[in-house]
């Protein structure tokens, strides 16, 4: 039951339901909520008229029509006036309602646009952090599964976010420049050329020792390092956590984590490969200082690379022990790099 960060258009979204901010006439406004309508076509506001509007903090369900989603998921949130007039309560209450009425009508993947941060004044950042805690709350208690994705579009996200200190010199610091990249190639090439040499000019004596070393590979074979699986439970249990906290705080469905559970152990008859996303994503949820976080890596086929700012990004918010999955995927998000976690697959 991940939650996700995209930018994207939230009429285009292949999902179970899509959330509009909508006004209380629930008869189609400005901004996210004309978009909707004009996506849905004149049904959806047949349907809406059918409603008879809706409360601040509430939240009205309608089919999606002609939207690629099947159901529209109407909630109206407050009009900011300075924070003393409840809006924070009404604004939460639009999250929690809109993921109630998603559960009640199965939905497996719902679409939030920011919710009362256009128009109607909500302060950019505190309206991230409602919609974040509040969803995450939500996400904690649910037994089913529940993919949600909160949506901003364009691209101005300024004020969204809260900066990082000391990252841009971190990522500076850390990605080569072309001339290394350069130099790397030239060596490669040149390994190369000495390994094609090397087979040419082998003798018996090189043949013969080269037979002896794929025997001593054979035996090294039966004896296996720790599975990425293993170290995953077998951390979940040194450091006391649970098994339910664990995969929600990496970010992934329970599915992903009844694989790993399942691949664990010296008996185990399949092995789990997972993405590198899902590898960093526990190394986060597990805490793990940087040296075991690499060694996690190693296990599941991975190592970070100075080339990539993903793999840069993690490893400083591991270094500086930032392990909020959350607060990972809004760097991630605000330097244009894929977010952590994983959906089934």
């Amino acid at each position: 039951m991940p939650l996700f960060i995209i930018n994207d258009d939230i009429t285009n979204l292949k999902v179970d339901a899509i959330v509009n901010a909508a006004n209380n006439s629930l008869l189609g406004g400005g901004g996210v909520d004309g978009c909707i309508h004009r996506a849905a076509g004149p049904d959806l506001l047949k349907e809406c008229i059918t409603l008879r509007g809706c409360e601040t903090g509430d939240a009205k369900i309608t089919k999606g029509y002609k939207l690629p989603a099947k159901y529209v998921i109407h909630t109206v949130g407050p009009i900011w006036r300075g924070g003393r007039k409840g809006e924070e309560e009404l604004l939460k209450s639009c999250y929690n309602r809109c993921l109630q009425i998603a559960v009640e009508n199965k939905c497996g993947s719902v679409a939030f646009p920011m919710i009362s941060a256009g128009v109607y004044g909500y302060p950019k950042y505190e309206a991230m952090q409602v919609a974040k805690n509040t969803i995450n709350s939500f996400l904690e208690k649910l037994e089913d599964d529940l993919d949600v994705y909160i949506v901003l579009f364009g691209r101005d996200i300024s004020g969204f976010f809260e900066p990082e200190d000391g990252l841009n010199d971190f990522l500076n610091s850390r990605i080569p420049d072309l001339f290394d990249s350069i130099k790397m190639c030239s060596i490669a090439g040149m390994v190369g050329e000495a390994t094609n040499r090397l087979f040419k000019t082998s003798s018996k004596e090189s043949r013969k020792i080269c037979s002896e070393r794929m025997s001593d590979l054979g035996d090294i074979l039966k004896q296996p390092d720790e599975s990425f699986s293993s170290m995953v439970m077998r951390k979940i249990k040194e450091s006391g956590l649970n098994e339910v906290s664990c995969y929600k705080a990496a970010n992934v469905n329970k599915q992903i984590f009844s694989k790993i559970r399942s691949c664990a152990g010296e008996d185990e008859t399949e092995t789990y490969q997972p993405t590198k996303s899902t590898a960093m994503s526990f190394a986060i949820a597990l805490k793990l200082p940087l040296d075991e976080s690499k060694e996690l890596l190693r296990k599941a086929g991975y190592a970070f690379s100075r080339s990539d700012k993903t793999d840069i990004i993690v490893e400083y918010c591991i270094t500086n022990r930032i392990y909020d999955i959350f607060r990972v995927n809004e760097i991630l998000f605000t330097y244009e790099q894929p977010v952590l976690g994983s959906k089934c697959h």
